[in-house]
């Protein structure tokens, strides 16, 4: 596993297949995973042989977000920016670069929403975090029954980069899943519009890629006309500035008081008891069972 690429691509039957493949750490977001899907995405769009592109995880899970374990997948704190600066104290938070940062993120994963032709997302496992950030940019989403969906760092430590969740949700349910961060379960995801299909998890490939196909038979033009007046709709309802907020209150979630005792207990008591003790009381995501 070492030796192969964190991101797969292939083409064939008129699709682009790309797929995270970090099934060792639950597909989790590294600075490879990230480029590797914007590379995906833009070598698929160049593809004339590519009528439409599924995204999918190897192993387990879809992706359980960024990769936060000390000494794992740590990225640059900047991104095509540089300046001059002061040397920081500890504990010194400057938001531009974090910006510039988790801004480059974001915008590889709005690839996703750019690309003129159709990306149907496959969700199986879980699609928690930034791994969210991620999937709400595809134009659709097909979810395995037994999957999940959640932003648990609503809890402390993010907010949601892309933002896709007010647009897709409405108002209700995106208070009701970001205020709490609560886990969301396939029926519930297909009842509120969050995803467009649920199926047995031994049938989701099949189901994805069957469905995906049909665009093979519509002109490329009018497919990318069609998607390009869907999304302005929303862009003229303030994506892109919600996006930017969403970036920018994420560093500053990040740099509170908690979200540092809370990174720093990743030390004292372990990255999974950390995680334990945050969605204990909530009894969902790995606390499900025992509540």
């Amino acid at each position: 596993m070492a030796d192969e690429p964190v991101v797969l691509y292939e083409e064939r039957d008129s699709l682009a297949i790309v797929t995270l493949n970090r099934p060792d750490k639950m597909n989790t977001l590294t600075e490879g995973v990230i480029q590797g899907i914007a590379d995906g995405i833009d070598a698929a769009t160049a593809s004339a042989d590519v009528a439409a592109i599924v995204l999918r995880g190897a192993g387990r899970t879809f992706t359980a977000g960024y990769d936060l374990n000390p000494g794992e997948g740590r990225q640059p704190w900047q991104r095509g920016y540089d300046a001059p600066h002061v040397e920081h104290r500890a504990g010194a938070w400057d938001p531009v670069r974090d910006f510039a940062f988790m801004g480059a993120n974001m915008k590889r994963f709005m690839k996703l929403w750019e690309c003129p032709k159709p990306v149907i997302a496959q969700l199986h496992g879980y699609a928690l975090g930034g791994g969210t950030d991620l999937i709400l940019c595809a134009d659709q989403i097909f979810m395995a029954e037994d999957a999940i969906i959640g932003y648990p760092p609503s809890r402390v430590y993010g907010t949601p980069t892309t933002m896709m969740w007010i647009y897709r949700l409405g108002l209700e349910h995106a208070k009701q899943f970001l205020l709490s961060g609560d886990e969301i379960d396939a029926p519930t995801a297909l009842r509120i519009g969050l995803v467009s299909r649920v199926v047995p998890a031994d049938r989701l490939a099949e189901e994805t890629e069957a469905y995906a196909m049909r665009f093979q038979h519509i002109p490329a033009n009018q497919l990318a006309l069609n998607k390009m007046l869907i999304n302005q709709a929303y862009e003229n309802m303030g994506l892109r500035t919600t996006q930017m907020l969403g970036t920018f209150f994420d560093g500053m979630t990040r740099h509170t008081e908690e979200a540092l005792r809370w990174r720093e207990s990743f030390g004292q008591i372990g990255f999974r008891e950390t995680i334990r003790r945050r969605d204990e009381p909530f009894e969902d995501y790995g606390e499900r069972s025992r509540g």
